[in-house]
């Protein structure tokens, strides 16, 4: 009997040293992971890759997936993330709701595409989607992808990847290095981004009521447009760091050319003119981080980003008559954060501070005559708890910003509070219910608050608002997920309210009309309920996907009342053969209706190929929208009392568009340790104001 219970003790310890080993390799920390057992603050099923939690999920990608892709937007692509197209070829990413904007990670920090495409596949630890997002994120951020990856601490990688559309004038070269000593790596990369798209054709029927009652129409639709442009990315990060702390130095520069001249020849009415525009923008920016780890479960993060925006271009309309005006815009901004985290149990505590400083300077000339000088500051502060009770999960806390706002005359100081908490309860050991309820205020873009008005053509002019207020705006999301090792489903319900909303507003002054945007009592709400499924028909081999769903709106104006119901949904299939990867995607695009407008971004179905030849070169392959000759890229549907529109516009060259990509990746020495961050916040937003 006592060699029994010592041998159980032995078998015990054997298996607790294994278990540690393996968490200590894989550098999952907060998250435990018992055999035979669930969890009492998450779902999680023996040998699934995808863990419910409740901000969002887990995703660990297959050895199949990471041997496959060449970037990070091949690696995002494959894992299907719901509500999220990736465009392996053109490296975007887009959010199909109207929930806001979504946001990549590495390492907890903003990831610039730069970063995106150099990222390790060997690092890569696991992908954390984060559909909720907590207090510490920014406004108007709908989804967090946040990929988690080792830190190398020796050896080289250098690489390049060349991007050429086959059909068309279009490509992305990039080269990149980053080199390890010790605790220090230098990473470099530039990227050339260039194309000219011919044979785009836009097409605009629009009513126009004048105040005598009768209806004029007019069809504006171009004879002739081409789109150009050449840009230049650079940036040079270095990174300090050990088992305790993180500091990193990054410069980026950015040089973006719309060539001098690029006119679109246009007919109204079986009138012939020509439209005009060129710009040219420059924006460099450094970016400092330091993040420190006190007594295990302490930490304190601290990031500063200055950025300078300078553009310059010019803009002539000739419909009816000439309208001509330059434009010279430069912009300056601060931005800083401070965060705190406790790692208690059984909860972590977190809490922040935000501040940003931004002065935009944009002269006008020619028949725009303005001077726009616009100084906004916005300090935010926030506190979050997240933690578990039992088997209930949780999230919540209370952020406060202080926004302010100068232009001239015009003065607005605004306290905006938002309360935010998740729940979520286990139903059964692969059932998982999940509720959140929100409530934060929207601040418009600074180009919409300007007093700048711009001739759009010769029947409208847009008009800038300075007196728009923040609105409030109120979310409730409840969501029932279901997981298996080889089948995960999600029925999720959302409704938002905007009390007070910036909502735009057709003005009818004589013959002419102004679009323009007003708070007043509107109100713009909206519902959805959809699904998405994910099922590994073959493991490792076959993944399908498919997501759908039901969405209203409702829009309710200072004298109008418009609402629309659509379906928007989408499929994708991966296959893993050997060195082989082939991929089919599609959906027919996000489908909504905010104010007077009723928009339809484009469908898209892609096709890809990917054959790796050894571990530093892979081929691959992108057909688009195969069997369209001009598929339609937007249309949009203005339905004001006075003014009615339908606006499509169709794309020659991106139909059946072919691209190639070599990707070549060539490392040595590397060995990894801990978690890589790297970051980049630098703005964006220029402050000027374009038809």
């Amino acid at each position: 009997m006592k060699r029994f219970f010592l041998c159980l003790l032995t078998v015990c310890a054997l298996t607790t040293a294994a278990q540690n080993t393996k968490k200590e390799e894989t550098n999952v920390v907060d998250d435990k992971v018992e055999d035979n057992s669930v969890n009492l603050d998450e779902v999680i099923v023996k040998g699934a890759r995808v863990i419910q939690k409740v901000d969002g999920q887990w995703i660990y990608p297959t050895k199949q997936q990471l041997e496959n892709s060449t970037n990070g937007y091949s690696l995002l692509a494959k894992l299907t993330l719901p509500h999220i197209r990736v465009d392996e070829a053109m490296n975007s990413i887009t959010a199909l709701t109207n929930l806001g904007t979504v946001q990549v990670r590495i390492n907890d920090i903003e990831a610039s595409r730069e970063d995106l495409q150099t990222l390790d596949m060997k690092g890569v630890d696991h992908i954390e989607f984060i559909d909720n997002p907590g207090l510490r994120y920014g406004k108007d951020i709908a989804y967090i992808i946040n990929i988690k990856v080792r830190k190398p601490i020796s050896g080289y990688v250098i690489g390049s990847q060349l991007t050429n559309t086959l059909t068309t004038v279009n490509g992305q070269e990039s080269l990149f290095g980053k080199f390890n000593h010790g605790h220090s790596e230098v990473a470099l990369n530039y990227n050339l981004d260039y194309h000219n798209f011919k044979g785009d054709e836009y097409e605009e029927q629009a009513y126009y009521e004048l105040e005598a009652g009768n209806i004029v129409p007019i069809l504006r639709k171009s004879l002739s447009k081409q789109s150009k442009n050449l840009s230049h990315n650079a940036q040079i990060t270095y990174s300090l760091n050990d088992s305790n702390y993180v500091f990193q130095a990054k410069l980026l520069a950015n040089s973006d050319i719309r060539p001098e001249k690029g006119n679109t020849e246009m007919i109204i009415n079986d009138t012939p003119y020509k439209d005009y525009s060129s710009s040219r923008s420059s924006s460099p920016s450094l970016d400092l981080y330091y993040h420190q780890d006190f007594h295990r479960h302490q930490s304190l993060t601290a990031n500063m980003v200055g950025t300078y925006i300078k553009t310059t271009g010019e803009t002539e309309n000739n419909e009816g008559s000439a309208h001509r005006y330059d434009i010279n815009g430069q912009t300056y901004n601060l931005w800083s954060e401070g965060i705190y985290e406790n790692h208690l149990k059984p909860f972590t505590l977190s809490c922040g501070i935000q501040f940003s400083q931004r002065y935009s300077h944009n002269v006008y000339q020619g028949d725009v005559n303005a001077t726009n000088d616009i100084h906004t500051s916005d300090l935010y502060l926030f506190s979050q708890l997240k933690g578990h009770y039992g088997k209930l999960s949780y999230m919540g806390g209370l952020g406060a910003s202080h926004w302010y706002y100068r232009q001239a005359d015009t003065r607005h100081t605004f306290w905006l509070f938002r309360p935010k908490f998740t729940i979520s309860y286990p139903l059964a050991s692969r059932w998982k219910m999940n509720y959140s309820f929100e409530i934060y205020q929207h601040v418009s873009q600074i180009a919409l608050v300007s007093n700048v008005s711009i001739k759009k053509n010769v029947m409208e002019t847009i008009l800038g608002n300075p007196e728009i207020h923040p609105n409030r705006v109120t979310s409730h999301q409840l969501k029932l997920s279901y997981s298996t090792p080889r089948f995960t489903t999600e029925l999720q319900g959302y409704y938002r309210l905007n009390a007070h909303c910036n909502m735009e507003k057709y003005i009818r002054e004589g013959d002419h009309f102004y679009q323009t945007q007003t708070n007043a009592d509107n109100k713009c709400n909206f519902f959805y309920i959809d699904t998405n499924n994910q099922w590994d028909i073959i493991p490792e081999k076959l993944t399908a996907t498919v997501y759908g769903g039901i969405y209203r709106f409702f829009n309710y104006g200072e004298d109008y009342t418009h609402t629309y119901t659509s379906f928007n949904g989408g499929c994708s299939l991966q296959a893993y053969l050997g060195r082989w990867a082939l991929g089919a995607y599609a959906d027919n695009g996000w489908n909504f209706m905010e104010g007077e407008h009723r928009g339809h971004q484009a469908p898209a179905w892609y096709f890809t190929c990917n054959y790796r030849m050894n571990d530093a070169f892979t081929i691959s392959f992108f057909v688009q929208h195969l069997f369209s000759q001009h598929p339609l890229t937007s249309k949009t549907e203005i339905v004001s009392r006075y003014l009615q529109k339908v606006i499509s516009q169709h794309a020659r060259d991106y139909g059946n568009m072919l691209t190639l990509k070599l990707s070549y990746r060539l490392d040595r020495g590397r060995k990894y340790r801990d978690i890589q961050r790297t970051m980049n916040h630098s703005d964006k937003e220029t402050g000027i104001l374009s038809k």
